[in-house]
């Protein structure tokens, strides 16, 4: 019997479509429902590959017996977090508020007007080894809203004000202390043997390791450059690296890297690329480079709508099961690979008899000296092969914020790289979001297929305005300068808090939800208000325009004010930071009107390139291009050669 999500877009939401549930997706209706019949609302936040969302919509949202007890004494509404982080945002606060941690599935029970008074995670279905069940849970929040509604009310009243109360900033420290402080936190969690920082689990968190990188060269400490290269090598050699299919997972649950929590988000391996294409550009190390691309043509292979789009994330669970997808025998392999191939791709790929992840094997190459590619016709037969024996389900969502993240990997890797097939298919993915996720200068944040989601959030403007800088710096193509500056300029109008500084997730005047979220610290991904710094100090250097530099030196003053307790949550404003204050070469190249642009220039990692006509200030040396370099407030005499 199919309840209120059905002809929803998220994927995530169509899944519970025919729960026995009576879900609403957020909605007026829902809490006017709640309201009428005076009930408390049940609010459940995930993800459509989400394993313990999977988990609990199995035991919970599909049973019979609990799901007549929810449409009996509550209102249920789902929530898909990507689809809509602001909500997220909102009633994570509220569970790591009341837990001291959170994560999805997130539960969360509220009145009809939004404030809630219970807030959890996953729940079994009934109470087992210490855990509270879903079942025993409902029962007693039912009995409590019956007969001691008041201890739930001031539960409400006390969690509304803990969350919404505003509190002052500490008083921010110098940006080189900063520095320093998140440096030492990282070297002092560092794993010498296996890479990583602190034990399990242990998650990507590529701009962390950006930071890291970019500060040892401008420290020259190479010991903060060589835990980013032993980091990067281990994940490369790990099976949170599919060595058969390329891409990586979302996280390691183990200290090895070997086994992950095996679903793939574009956001990981957009960060992720870049990572690698930066340590690349230092140390020029070809396995760094190939991992890029690799992951590269994972993501165009197979996350790539017919449009030039990317799609949100490949499931961990295949056939009911965590993993079974990318897990094999040594059987399987030597049916597949014939017996001589099979056994060298064995040995080489830790596949044995005993297994190596639950009685199966995760390919990896932790115990392997050779690290030179794998013949491609074998990847080529193992994928098809996993291919026939499960399937994957893919959640093709097109997230704006996402798409971006992606455009400015592709760009970087193209930087790096020369491969114009990179650059083309970050060119296509903008292409779509100008088509299908922009109108005039209103971003939306999702859609699926042709159908729409929510206007845009700030990480969507914020990354959107740092792709369109990529493009740019990848092309000197002046249309996408002129882009990046007019989405940042929205956003700036539609998000700013003029009143304490930084950037709101919603519009600044939106008040549809409890509070309006300012998210400072960075999670799995940089935090948007750090994004913006990061594009409102690029903006400054490209264009040279004092505008902007005020824009970005209120932005970073904001953002240090933030990060002086915990500066190791705040990587990509660090990094946003030390762009600033130790911004990397300027290049200006003058041409004339009849003269081509030179390819080498639009391949530099990392620089501040501009092209434009001779003028007395810039004339043309030997009246051919001409290349003005400064760096660090000297500048050298104009060249003809790069």
């Amino acid at each position: 019997m199919p309840n209120h999500l059905k002809g929803q877009m998220s994927p995530h939401l169509l899944q519970h479509a025919e729960n026995p549930v009576d879900w609403y997706p957020w909605c007026e209706e829902a809490f006017r429902k709640a309201k009428a019949e005076d009930k408390p609302v049940f609010l459940s936040i995930g993800y459509s590959t989400c394993h313990w969302c999977h988990v609990m919509a199995r035991e919970s949202f599909e049973n019979s017996e609990i799901a007549s007890v929810l449409n009996r004494d509550f209102i249920c509404v789902k929530v898909d977090r990507e689809e809509r982080p602001d909500i997220d945002s909102v009633y994570m606060a509220v569970c790591v508020a009341l837990n001291g941690s959170g994560g999805w599935p997130l539960s969360i029970f509220m009145t009809w007007d939004q404030r809630p008074f219970f807030a959890g995670t996953y729940f079994p279905p009934r109470g087992t080894f210490g855990m509270t069940g879903f079942w025993e849970l409902l029962t007693f929040l039912r009995e409590q809203w019956q007969t001691d509604r008041a201890s739930l009310l001031r539960t409400a009243g006390k969690l509304t004000r803990q969350i919404t109360q505003k509190t002052s900033a500490a008083q921010p420290g110098s940006a080189e202390q900063l520095y320093a402080d998140a440096a030492r936190f990282f070297a002092q969690g560092y794993d010498p043997v296996y890479g990583g920082f602190g034990n399990a689990p242990k998650f990507p968190t590529p701009h962390n390791l950006l930071f890291l990188l970019y500060y040892a060269e401008k420290t020259n400490e190479p010991t903060f450059r060589r835990m980013v290269e032993t980091t990067l090598l281990q994940m490369r050699k790990g099976g949170i690296f599919d060595q058969i299919g390329f891409g990586f997972a979302r996280y390691s649950t183990d200290r090895f890297f070997l086994a992950p929590h095996f679903e793939k988000m574009l956001y990981d391996n957009a960060l992720l690329i870049m990572a690698y294409a930066a340590v690349y550009s230092v140390t020029k190390e070809l396995l760094n480079l190939r991992t890029a691309e690799e992951t590269a043509d994972y993501i165009l292979r197979e996350m790539t709508a017919p449009d030039g789009g990317f799609f949100s994330a490949k499931d961990a669970d295949s056939e009911g099961e965590e993993g079974a997808y990318y897990t094999f025998g040594p059987e399987e392999i030597l049916r597949v690979l014939g017996e001589a191939d099979g056994r060298r791709f064995n040995e080489n790929f830790d596949i044995t008899e005993r297994g190596n992840f639950h009685g199966t094997n995760i390919p990896n190459l932790l115990k392997s000296g050779d690290l030179e590619p794998t013949d491609a016709s074998w990847l080529e037969k193992l994928r098809k092969y996993r291919k026939e024996r499960s399937v994957l389900r893919t959640d093709d969502k097109i997230l704006t914020a996402w798409n971006a993240m992606m455009i400015a990997a592709l760009c970087m890797l193209y930087r790096v790289t020369g491969k114009g097939a990179y650059l083309d298919a970050a060119r296509e993915a903008q292409t779509s979001i100008e088509k299908t996720l922009r109108e005039g200068d209103t971003l939306f944040a999702a859609r699926r297929g042709e159908q729409r989601g929510a206007k845009g959030f700030l990480d969507d403007y914020a990354w959107y305005a740092a792709a369109l800088t990529e493009l740019y710096h990848s092309t000197l193509d002046r249309w996408y300068l002129d882009m990046a500056e007019r989405v940042f300029s929205v956003a700036h109008t539609q998000f700013h808090d003029d009143q304490n500084g930084g950037y709101f997730q919603r519009p600044a005047q939106n008040d549809e939800l409890l509070f309006n979220p300012k998210e400072v610290f960075d999670s799995a991904i940089p935090c948007g208000n750090a994004v913006m710094a990061y594009v409102a100090v690029r903006l400054s250097q490209l264009t040279e325009d004092e505008a902007y530099e005020g824009i970005a030196s209120a932005q970073l003053r904001f953002l240090q004010a933030q990060a002086t307790d915990f500066p190791a949550a705040h990587c990509f404003f660090l990094l946003a930071n030390l762009l600033h204050d130790a911004p990397p070469k300027r290049i200006r190249i003058v041409k004339g009107k009849e003269q081509p642009l030179p390819q080498e220039a639009t391949k530099l990692f990392l620089a501040n390139v501009t092209a434009q006509p001779p003028s007395p200030d810039y004339p043309l040396l030997n009246n051919t291009v001409t290349y003005y370099v400064c760096e660090r407030h000297t500048c050298l005499p104009p060249t003809n050669e790069l």
